[in-house]
């Protein structure tokens, strides 16, 4: 399994289709964005992220499915199809907005982040994001020993929560079986 760095927030050019890398670029900036700066991101031409992006809505508008690609002011963003906001709110195991979740999952795929790598995947709302995972003891966050940023790391309070780790006293038993 090939390494990434948490530095490189560049697209892999891989056999990855224009329409995938896109999407995942409208999931993980969790904010409105241009075609330029999508253009600029997967490192394709406007015209050729422009007729991706329509596939990718065409094919969005053809499925059912609970996400869908909203654009405003040519802006475009990865939502929730409307009339699904009350059942993801009932379903969610703590208080947080969709795009602070969208920021914890972020930490989450990369285990270990820089607080401007993230910033710089998710936008300058990441910060209140990173405050408010802080606050509710989501994630840590300590200095970097050299530089200005912080690292970001997953906390107990998040394996617990979301079930991510399996249970150590399960695995404990197993050995002393």
């Amino acid at each position: 399994m090939a390494k990434v760095s948490p530095i490189n927030t560049s697209i892999p050019d891989n056999d990855v289709s224009l329409p995938a890398k896109l999407e995942a670029i409208l999931y993980l900036k969790g904010r409105p964005i241009s075609l330029n700066d999508m253009a600029e991101l997967s490192k394709e031409s406007r015209a050729e992220v422009e007729q991706a992006l329509l596939a990718l809505m065409a094919g969005y508008a053809q499925r059912d499915t609970a996400l869908d690609i909203q654009e405003q002011n040519g802006l475009y963003s990865l939502q929730l199809r409307k009339g699904l906001g009350e059942l993801v709110q009932n379903l969610l195991p703590v208080d947080l907005s969709l795009g602070t979740l969208r920021t914890l999952a972020t930490i989450a795929l990369k285990k270990r982040i820089l607080q401007s790598d993230l910033v710089d995947l998710r936008g300058s709302g990441a910060y209140d994001h990173i405050k408010e995972l802080v606050s509710q003891n989501f994630i840590e966050r300590k200095r970097q020993s050299e530089g200005r940023s912080y690292w970001l790391t997953l906390s107990e309070k998040f394996h617990r929560t979301f079930s991510v780790l399996p249970d150590i006293s399960s695995i404990e038993n197993k050995k002393a079986a």
